[in-house]
């Protein structure tokens, strides 16, 4: 669509307006996620590496860098703590030398599923606040359009990675009585 149909303003006022939605969100998404993990002794970075390498069995830090949104020298650096408390493990394929590969060691494994565990909806503001449109609507938003704008900033290889993520969760994990427990068996 031509961009010249819509004015400045209106981009001005969207784009604000989008920023102060999402910073807002961030910041209480933040404070709620970095409480969940500090008696893991990880921060959000970490965690995410930890999140991303489960689902995705051998990422490559490039892989992380573009699914966890961080810069690749973030995902390396964050990995590395990550592999130092031998939670993490490095390597290469004989078939792709240029790329580094992640893999959860069996503690890293088994501490990703304890925060897992540990997490508890009622300390989430942004559930609880979502909370009345699943009350009126009987479901919670599905960010359709949210996930339209990052398909197009991101590209369809990042929706897929977040799709097959939730997939796998989804399949992975099932709940009982309030407490997930993993599917497949952990090491």
């Amino acid at each position: 669509m031509d961009q010249s149909s819509f004015s400045t303003k209106q981009s001005i006022l969207f784009s604000h307006k989008f920023a102060q939605i999402t910073k807002a969100l961030w910041k209480s998404i933040e404070k709620d996620w970095q409480q969940w993990i500090k008696p893991y002794n990880l921060n959000i970075n970490e965690h995410q590496i930890l999140w991303i390498a489960y689902h995705m069995e051998g990422a490559s830090i490039s892989d992380i860098a573009k699914f966890g949104v961080m810069h690749v020298s973030t995902a390396f650096n964050f990995s590395k703590k990550l592999e130092e408390r031998e939670l993490l493990t490095f390597s290469k394929k004989t078939n792709d030398k240029r790329n580094t590969y992640v893999e959860l060691t069996p503690e890293g494994d088994k501490l990703l599923l304890a925060t897992i565990e540990a997490y508890n909806p009622d300390t989430y503001s942004v559930y609880n606040g979502a909370l009345p449109i699943k009350e009126l609507y009987g479901k919670f938003p599905d960010f359709s359009e949210l996930t339209t704008i990052l398909r197009h900033i991101y590209g369809e290889d990042f929706m897929e990675i977040f799709e097959k993520s939730l997939f796998t969760f989804n399949e992975e994990f099932t709940e009982e009585n309030g407490t997930l427990t993993p599917v497949k068996p952990s090491e």
